[in-house]
């Protein structure tokens, strides 16, 4: 899931801990930064393969994920815990 929001860089790196409302019903609770790999680097569907890709993300975001080593980070892994639809344009909201 994409969510658009204000404010420049990894904005995500602080919604760690935090419950992210998606939708009318729908809610996560944010566990962990997204660790990146080799993965990102490759072409998917009409996206060509940048091989540039993970040293920009390493570049701009290497975080220590406890018990893993430091990682290039991009994104939130999130656990439901309000099930709901989520609908392209729904307003997704943080809260603490």
């Amino acid at each position: 899931m994409l969510v658009a929001g204000d404010g420049a860089g990894f904005v995500e790196n602080a919604w760690v801990g935090k419950r992210v409302g998606l939708g009318e019903a729908a809610a996560m609770l944010v566990s962990m930064p997204t660790m990146r790999c080799i993965m990102t680097t490759l072409a998917q569907q009409e996206l060509p393969r940048d091989p540039d890709l993970l040293r920009t993300i390493a570049a701009g975001n290497r975080l220590e994920i406890e018990g893993l080593g430091t990682w290039a980070c991009a994104g939130v892994y999130g656990d439901a815990t309000s099930p709901g639809t989520v609908r392209v344009g729904d307003p997704a909201s943080l809260h603490s």
